[in-house]
């Protein structure tokens, strides 16, 4: 079981020197009734396995499928989250807050 974010950076770590291809996903910002705080991360490797979270499930399959292109692309990607964007609304996040995801690829 995962004890804090420190797992979970650590997992990113071991998965790449096995040799996966890795994302990071970290929330960078957030604005009121927020899932998760700023620094919660979400690591998926090339496979689509995943570790960790960044709202709680309500927008991870987004968050996911934009990882496995920066995976591919190697391009990093800002997304943002928020009841006021279709979006949003369409990913889940219901809760009235917004946030944004910064997506990595870990070399």
């Amino acid at each position: 079981m995962l004890s804090g974010e420190g797992d979970i950076l650590k997992a990113a770590e071991t998965w790449k020197r096995e040799g996966r291809e890795v994302a990071l996903a970290t929330v960078v910002e957030t604005w009121g009734s927020a899932p998760r705080p700023v620094g919660s991360h979400l690591v998926i490797d090339g496979e689509g396995s995943f570790l960790g979270s960044v709202s709680g499930g309500c927008v991870e399959g987004d968050v996911l499928t934009e990882a496995m292109d920066v995976i591919g692309d190697g391009k990093p990607r800002m997304l943002e989250f928020g009841v006021a964007d279709e979006t949003a609304w369409r990913a889940g996040l219901s809760c009235g807050g917004r946030i944004k995801v910064y997506v990595e690829k870990v070399v």
